[in-house]
């Protein structure tokens, strides 16, 4: 069964409160998604630590229920 778009923004908004979250479904078929996030909670943290974080907030959902996914993190740009 495909895990559709608005789950995946759910499980990451509820984990990652303030979060604005991209979702494209690249197939069609809800089983291949490119989602960005941009999280101020990211600033400061490495790369692959912010890809844990969404990976985790999708509760383990990727590669099993979620096919395939592209990610792009994010963090917001201070305004001067």
């Amino acid at each position: 069964m495909p895990m559709q778009s608005d789950e995946i923004l759910k499980l990451i908004e509820e984990a990652m409160p303030g979060a604005q979250v991209e979702i494209e479904d690249l197939r069609g078929d809800g089983n291949h998604y490119a989602v960005t996030v941009m999280y101020q909670g990211f600033s400061g943290v490495p790369l692959v630590d912010q890809h844990r974080m969404v990976f985790s907030a999708l509760q383990g959902r990727v590669g099993g229920i979620l096919r395939g996914m592209t990610l792009t993190t994010l963090v917001p740009r201070k305004r001067k």
